[in-house]
């Protein structure tokens, strides 16, 4: 069955809009509640949690009333971590998690992810089930919102958090951390500090209208300007509901997710604790990801564009290491989804381990040449309805071979034609995305 509200991580778009308003996402609670009754699960207990953007309080009652209506036990957990959440369901064997937030989107949108029992990520199944139900919803009034009790499971994430390392592991150390001015505000600060850390802090001040406002991991300049004038050995920028991670090395120079993946998973190729000598990763990711882990012995899986796709597949292969480009890592051994604190602190232990700063041992990963582009469309046409965009395609693949690839996608989040293109040398590869969004502009109404 196809989804309509549902993305790539959830439902997600402007507050306010045609889909998250509180009449619609009271709806999606209702059909979640009934969701949860078709699985046995009628008055299972559900807990909501949301970062910092102004509208989550409205959209988290409204939710948390159609939880309700259904017959379901939902609990508010306030501002928390969406892999807080995440945790805890699996942990008190919830029913199901919400989390109302639009992850690194400006705080103009809302949105709303949902994680099973076993706190992963619905899968598109169930997804689509929760759609079907919606037409039997009664419509939602604000006025009807009940006052949810209330559960605190931030103690219980800093605490596993910062056992990761041993007891003051940090000492000695100044992290440069950067809180989006989202949900990662108090947590991730205090779990460095407990590990015994120096913390020099940016976007750790949120009004609920500026959280990932230049900022955060899809601002990290901010974060290498403050490791330099710091003088800081590690940076950590997270996204706005802390799933994501992006990281700086004691120079300054920023690091992606292929890279902290390639430090962890050589690391652990070398060590003999990569589980099944195997680390997942999206079809988005560098090619040079590939090669470094094959020659540390290890091989690499690629799934379609999503953590929780990631996270499926990591099930499927027994691995316990995977991630996305974008700074979703996923680590099994500490939580079902992805985690940027958990994930910080995992390089800061290799570190510890190798006795090595984090510029050396992001050599490990050489990446081939990549260029990528993502143009805002009005309408998400279906791509193989467009010929000259096709062909665009098929001619630059024929071009590279087997010396690089080409990926052209819709994002399931926004709006926005994704465009990327990997070969063999910086030249082709700008050549090739250049043509790329030639057709695309002339196939498409892109704005």
């Amino acid at each position: 069955m196809k989804r309509v509200y549902f993305g790539t991580d959830g439902v997600r778009g402007p507050y306010g809009g045609p889909v998250v308003n509180e009449a619609f996402v009271g709806r999606l609670g209702e059909a979640a509640g009934r969701w949860l009754a078709a699985r046995g699960l009628a008055s299972g207990k559900v807990l909501i949690g949301r970062d910092t953007r102004a509208s989550g309080a409205s959209l988290g009652r409204a939710i948390g009333a159609g939880l309700v209506r259904a017959g379901a036990r939902p609990y508010a957990l306030g501002i928390v971590p969406t892999p807080a959440v995440s945790r805890a369901v699996a942990a008190q064997g919830a029913a199901l998690g919400v989390v109302v937030t639009a992850s690194h989107n400006p705080a103009s949108d809302n949105g709303v992810k949902f994680f099973g029992p076993d706190g992963s990520k619905l899968g598109d199944a169930d997804e689509a089930m929760i759609e079907s139900m919606l037409g039997a919803c009664a419509p939602h009034r604000a006025a009807d919102d009940p006052e949810l009790p209330g559960e605190a499971v931030l103690e219980s994430y800093i605490e596993a958090a910062a056992r990761t390392l041993p007891a003051r592991a940090l000492g000695g150390w100044k992290v440069a951390l950067d809180t989006a001015h989202g949900a990662t505000s108090g947590s991730s600060p205090t779990v460095l500090w407990t590990l015994g850390a120096a913390v020099v802090g940016i976007g750790d001040q949120p009004d609920g209208s500026n959280i990932n406002a230049g900022v955060g991991s899809e601002h990290p300049e901010a974060l290498a300007a403050l490791v330099r004038r710091s003088g800081s050995r590690l940076g950590i920028a997270h996204d706005g509901d802390g799933d994501r991670c992006v990281l700086c090395d004691e120079e300054g120079s920023v690091l992606d997710g292929d890279e902290v993946l390639a430090v962890l998973a050589t690391h652990a190729l070398r060590k003999g604790t990569l589980a099944g000598r195997t680390l997942v990763v999206t079809v988005q990711s560098n090619l040079g990801l590939d090669a470094a882990v094959e020659a540390a012995g290890g091989r690499v899986v690629r799934t379609d564009v999503g953590d929780r796709y990631v996270a499926e597949r990591m099930r499927q292969e027994g691995a316990t290491l995977g991630g996305e480009s974008s700074g979703h890592i996923v680590c099994f051994d500490f939580g079902p989804t992805g985690d940027g604190l958990a994930a910080a602190l995992r390089v800061a232990g290799v570190m510890l381990d190798t006795s090595k700063p984090l510029s050396e041992l992001r050599r490990v990963l050489r990446k081939f040449p990549q260029r990528s582009a993502a143009l805002s469309v009005r309408e998400k046409r279906p791509l193989d309805l467009l010929p000259a965009l096709s062909e665009a395609v098929r001619a630059l693949e024929a071009e590279l071979g087997a010396r690089g690839r080409v990926l052209v996608r819709y994002s399931g989040t926004e709006p926005k034609l994704r465009l990327l293109v990997e070969g063999p040398t910086d030249e082709a590869v700008q050549s090739g995305l250049e043509r790329l969004c030639a057709a695309a502009r002339g196939s498409l109404d892109v704005l």
